[in-house]
């Protein structure tokens, strides 16, 4: 089972997930969401459209955006809409 792990904790964990362009999207009622605040990061992507980011914060340590979603894909992405991925800062396990 797909887990994302950061700072000794899981952020992530679930059966149902999805593979775009290497990284692992997961489904938003798998992520822990005590761990996570929004963030007014955004980024646009040609195929996929704007991608919203997410600040992770453990034991008082953060990773500022290190996650993202895609909360209005474009039709081709319409399969990972809401659900989250991870930069290398976070260990993706599968």
């Amino acid at each position: 089972m797909p887990r994302a792990i950061w700072n000794g904790r899981v952020l992530a964990e679930g059966e149902k997930y999805e593979v775009v362009e290497g990284n692992v999207y997961f489904p938003p009622e798998s992520l822990r969401s005590e761990f996570f605040r929004e963030s007014n990061h955004t980024t646009t992507c040609s195929w996929k459209g704007e991608a919203r980011y997410l600040t992770a914060s453990v034991d008082g340590e953060e990773a500022v955006n290190v996650a993202w979603y895609y909360p209005d894909p474009k039709g081709a992405a319409e399969n990972i809409r809401d659900y989250v991925a991870f930069y290398p800062r976070v260990t993706v396990e599968r």
